[in-house]
């Protein structure tokens, strides 16, 4: 892979870890917090410290040096919905929709350069489907 090429997939994953993490600690803090689960908490908490694990820290900080959050082209577009939320269950709805996708995006880059971390990745996304459909079962 080209240098430039590899720095925008660094980009790309560092977006996508990024965005899966926080995306997660928004569904811990709901079960945490709102619905008062501690299995529930613990199973979101465990998630997304599986994710921090997947690829070495040496690579965690290949991610960092190639961040450009100021010239991020995607940075100022949102949509509507983005801006609008009713309810808890629309809060973590949202985001359990960007973790998904995220780690999709995530599994999908890593088998560029770790399949190992790719395959991870592919285990926590199922793990995230099961978690979702328990919180949508619940009274938000």
């Amino acid at each position: 892979m080209r240098l430039v090429a590899e720095k925008k997939v660094l980009r790309v994953l560092d977006a996508n870890f990024n965005r899966a993490k926080e995306g997660l600690r928004v569904c811990e803090d709901i079960t945490r917090f709102v619905l008062d689960d501690p299995c529930l908490a613990r199973q979101y908490k465990t998630l997304r410290h599986a994710l921090s694990g997947v690829g070495s820290l040496a690579f965690k900080h290949c991610l960092v040096a190639v961040r450009d959050s100021r010239h991020d082209v995607g940075r100022t577009i949102t949509t509507k919905p983005e801006l609008t939320r009713k309810t808890v269950k629309d809060i973590f709805w949202a985001n359990s929709q960007r973790v998904k996708e995220s780690v999709r995006v995530l599994e999908e880059f890593l088998k560029l350069a770790d399949r190992k971390s790719s395959a991870s990745c592919k285990e926590i996304r199922y793990r995230i489907y099961s978690l979702e459909q328990k919180i949508l079962g619940r009274n938000l």
